[in-house]
């Protein structure tokens, strides 16, 4: 009898294990591939550098409250943090706006073209090519919260400054998403973000940088000024004052 009971919880142990085993390996299955891609962690510490790396960053904080999300070439997150150990010392609306930003610049880039999404800015305005994008794919709500959207694909369709596309060995892996002051200096961190972390696409870190018609003149990939706009350190111009109203 004794021997029959050791037999059947041998038994039932096994069962367990192979289940157990089983579940595990359906779970790493069914997660994201982030490998290469920053961390939480990395993302962080590379926010808090960024700012402080390669002259003014311009906006209205210089860069220094910042969400950051990643995204792998599937659109599925991987990461976010804020550069502020205090969240809520960053715009709440960030968040989402952030991780769009991430999903955008990976859904439209390719290992042959790097596109930010501070380039759709006016292919997306009304009477061009893309208007409309915008409303293409809405970002799901789920996505938001300390915990929200991890190894989901968060959607949103952002076409201003913040967005980029993330690199290794000449192939594109992901996309960055940065928000938290104007869309200029959201580009210029985000920029900044994906040079340190030596993930800039084939053509280097300025192959999808952000075009001024005030200093480059009008094309189509133009992004107007925002207000105290930098690229590179070097000082554009501010964001045209309003005019009848």
């Amino acid at each position: 009898m004794k021997q029959q009971w050791i037999a059947g919880c041998a038994a039932l142990l096994m069962v367990g294990l192979i289940s157990g085993g089983s579940a595990r390996s359906h779970a790493d299955a069914d997660d994201p591939d982030c490998k290469g891609l920053p961390s939480a962690g990395d993302l962080k510490a590379l926010l808090q550098q960024a700012p402080i790396s390669g002259g003014n960053a311009g906006g209205l904080f210089g860069g220094t409250k910042m969400w950051a999300a990643v995204v792998n070439r599937n659109g599925e997150a991987c990461a976010y943090a804020t550069s502020t150990n205090d969240q809520s010392q960053v715009w709440p609306g960030s968040q989402s706006i952030a991780k769009a930003k991430a999903y955008t610049a990976n859904a439209f880039s390719l290992d042959s073209l790097a596109l930010s999404t501070a380039q759709l800015y006016t292919f997306t305005q009304p009477g061009h090519s893309l208007w409309g994008l915008n409303q293409s794919q809405p970002f799901n709500p789920d996505a938001l919260g300390q915990n929200g959207g991890k190894h989901m694909v968060n959607g949103g369709i952002i076409t201003f400054g913040g967005g980029v596309p993330i690199y290794k060995n000449g192939k594109i892996i992901g996309g960055l998403g940065v928000s938290g002051d104007t869309a200029c200096a959201d580009h210029e961190i985000a920029k900044r973000v994906r040079d340190l972390a030596g993930l800039n696409p084939p053509g280097g870190a300025h192959v999808d940088d952000i075009s001024y018609s005030s200093a480059d003149g009008a094309n189509a990939f133009t992004h107007p000024a925002c207000l105290n706009t930098y690229r590179n350190g070097i000082f554009i111009g501010t964001e045209n004052a309003a005019v009848g109203y």
